[in-house]
């Protein structure tokens, strides 16, 4: 049995009606401090809704949703951020007429304290600070002072990855961060996130399989909104009735 204090996200019988439909059916699972879990399913599997309901964009119709031993169900995404919960989601939300050093500078300003909130930007030396550790630690530096518009699929998707953790959060929700990218972004992302965990926690929603086994320290495995299966990448891989609802639908989807 888990400590208590070993787990920053449990998920207790989470599930969303939409009318008729049942999108998310009764789901649960842990998610370990420093580890990365990932959630995996074929299209349509309630993966992405699932990533809504822990992150707080939908209101579940039942269950439960704890974060560091707090209640945060259905919470706002800035009572979320302030809890240390921050996420990135499959469409962007970045400014892309603002430089990359630009968009960093502005997420991290939350953390400088209330009282700065009058003086000049450039006064801002916590969040500077901040934008710069980020840019050097996310190999961003020849691209600092470019428009975020200007920046490759691959270069977008880790400058999203980088404004999510410019206010330190504790753990960081991932929506497809792959998605659309090519085979060399994929496996630089994948090193990226894995590279991330330990001092941060991170849950992963993903299509890739591939990526999702070679990063993952725990997976759970969704079809038709239940949970199928959960446990580690290799046990998940080996399961029967994963590989029928999963591989079984035209290859690994890797």
């Amino acid at each position: 049995m888990n400590q208590p204090d070993q787990n920053v996200l449990s998920v207790r019988g989470l599930s969303v009606r939409f009318g008729a439909l049942t999108a998310v059916n009764n789901v649960s699972f842990d998610a370990k401090r420093g580890h990365i879990t990932s959630v995996i399913g074929p299209n349509g599997a309630g993966k992405s809704t699932l990533f809504n309901l822990i992150s707080g964009a939908i209101r579940p119709s039942s269950g439960k949703v704890s974060f560091n031993g707090q209640d945060v169900t259905a919470r706002g995404p800035d009572h979320l951020v302030k809890a240390g919960l921050a996420r990135s989601f499959q469409i962007t939300n970045l400014f892309f007429e603002l430089s990359v050093f630009e968009n960093l500078r502005l997420a991290a300003q939350a953390l400088e304290p209330a009282i700065h909130a009058w003086l000049p930007v450039r006064r801002s030396g916590i969040a500077l600070a901040r934008a710069e550790e980020l840019i050097a630690q996310f190999g961003l530096s020849a691209k600092a002072h470019e428009l975020a518009g200007y920046l490759s699929h691959g270069e977008q998707r880790r400058l999203e990855i980088a404004v999510a953790l410019a206010c330190k959060p504790r753990m960081l929700l991932l929506d497809e961060p792959t998605q659309g990218m090519s085979h060399a972004d994929t496996e630089e992302t994948g090193e990226m996130i894995k590279s991330l965990a330990g001092e941060l926690s991170i849950l992963l929603v993903e299509h890739d399989v591939g990526l999702v086994m070679n990063l993952s320290d725990h997976v759970v495995v969704m079809t038709q909104g239940a949970k199928l299966a959960e446990g580690l990448p290799s046990a998940v891989r080996a399961n029967p009735a994963v590989q029928a609802a999963y591989f079984g639908q035209g290859g690994h989807h890797a």
